[in-house]
């Protein structure tokens, strides 16, 4: 917050110091999602149908969306996962999948690593769950727009479920601790083997009469009904998957609350019923809900006002404090300020633009001089008589150089000619005889003739003769 000011010039702190933020990166972000969704959620179960089946032939990795009627899941199986019913798998298989969610970082898109895979929809009992499922459904059993709503503060429940089990405890557990006054009807009931569905059956129209008569004496009349047992397996569960109790809770006056087996745990009482709690304790809790929120409001009435006034009062100082920064922004002397540091900064530049300019045309001046010295008439001229003085010396030393080589070439000639010349044979005492007739040079004496006349010449002189 800046300082009040003194006078009517000094107008307090122009540049408060800036409030510090921390930038994070893409990738730092989406690892921050990806350790965030592993430690909250973690190894989870999650049912739905697969589409966009993908085998991956180079790696082995299976690639899936699984999907039901709000949403989609991309789920990985890889190759190293020893998984029963992996070549079952495919585009419309109904699966109940368990393994950790976490963020695939490349493409910033949360995915399941999927570690056990259950296939739905296989077994006898399972196909006769389909089909009593098929059969109530087209009647309208399941239908949402039937559904009653539950009253938000019930005074006295029914409750179907057997009178030794675990369910009643954990359901009893949470209603006296939650809501103490809540009164409870309890109609026990087996709740597996034969003849449970019966007896099922049998408590929920039981409970229905209780409450008419008891309407009809003016007594206080129920809110609704809770069937509910333990977890268990498929056969175990059986009961509630019988079409006698699928009709009771569908003919009942009294909205009826189903809460059987564990969270992954569906039968057709949970389809026909009301409202389907994933456990007994679940469904004391919301059956409990309206009461025991009302207890914690008024509880935390106090704390909630008081938070509500500091964060009012704290949005009242920041709103006060961004106020006051915005005044310091449009100071007038922070304008001047402004302003005079805007006029420093295009005086500097001016003498920058100055100075660089006269540096550009010193070097451009530089550039001229230089080029008009190399183009200059006078010095090209002396260039070119200089070239033509080289080249005329080069001229006459190669002419002298090649009259010598000539000369020199001649002389040995004219020495070898001399040497092969017949005066040099003549000078060393030999002669020359020929027919003093046709000049032909005589070689054998066989072939001249009496009377013949040579000639025959020597060093100095030649010699006449007849032959005799």
């Amino acid at each position: 917050m800046s300082k009040p000011a003194k006078s009517q010039w000094n107008f307090g702190e122009l540049f408060p110091t800036e409030q510090t933020r921390r930038v994070l990166s893409v990738s730092e972000l989406t690892t921050q999602v990806k350790r965030l969704l592993e430690k909250q959620i973690g190894s989870v179960w999650v049912s739905g149908e697969i589409s966009n089946f993908r085998l991956q032939g180079s790696s082995g990795h299976i690639y899936f969306t699984l999907k039901d009627a709000g949403a989609q899941l991309a789920c990985v199986l890889f190759r190293q996962e020893k998984v029963p019913h992996r070549d079952l798998m495919q585009d419309g298989q109904k699966v109940l999948l368990q393994g950790e969610i976490t963020v695939y970082e490349a493409r910033g898109q949360y995915q399941m690593l999927v570690r056990a895979v259950e296939l739905q929809g296989v077994g006898a009992l399972q196909l006769k769950f389909e089909q009593l499922k098929q059969k109530l459904a087209a009647e309208g059993l399941f239908a949402v727009e039937r559904k009653r709503p539950l009253l938000r503060f019930p005074q006295r429940i029914g409750l179907v479920t057997s009178a030794t089990g675990a369910a009643i405890r954990d359901v009893l557990h949470v209603i006296q601790r939650r809501n103490p006054g809540l009164e409870i009807v309890l109609v026990p009931s087996r709740v597996q083997g034969d003849g449970a569905a019966r007896e099922i059956a049998e408590a929920i129209r039981l409970l229905n009469e209780l409450n008419q008569s008891e309407i009809q004496n003016q007594k206080s009349r129920m809110d609704l009904i809770l069937v509910t047992r333990g977890g268990g397996s498929l056969e175990d569960l059986w009961a509630f998957n019988e079409e006698a109790v699928a009709r009771a809770i569908f003919e009942s006056e009294l909205p009826v609350v189903s809460a059987i087996g564990h969270e992954i745990d569906f039968t057709i009482a949970d389809f026909v019923a009301d409202l389907r709690a994933a456990t007994p304790s679940a469904a004391a809790e919301l059956i409990t809900e309206g009461v025991f929120a009302s207890r914690e409001f008024v509880a935390g009435a106090a704390e909630t006002m008081s938070f509500y006034a500091r964060r009012g009062l704290e949005q009242a100082q920041e709103d006060f404090e961004n106020t006051a920064q915005r005044l310091v922004r449009v100071h007038p002397e922070r304008w001047l300020a402004e302003q005079a540091q805007r006029l420093d900064d295009l005086h500097d530049a001016l003498l920058r633009c100055a100075k660089q300019g006269t540096r550009e045309q010193r070097v451009a001046w530089q550039n001229l001089t230089a080029r008009l010295k190399l183009v200059r008439p006078g010095q090209a001229l002396k260039q070119q008589r200089e070239h033509l003085q080289l080249h005329t010396r080069r001229l006459q030393e190669l002419g002298k150089t090649q009259l010598r080589e000539v000369k020199s070439r001649f002389g040995a000639l004219e020495s070898r000619l001399r040497l092969l010349g017949p005066e040099q044979v003549l000078a060393r005492g030999y002669s020359i005889t020929t027919d003093a007739a046709s000049g032909e040079i005589l070689r054998d004496a066989k072939k001249v003739k009496p009377g013949q006349r040579l000639r025959t010449r020597l060093k100095t002189g030649e010699v006449r003769s007849t032959v005799e």
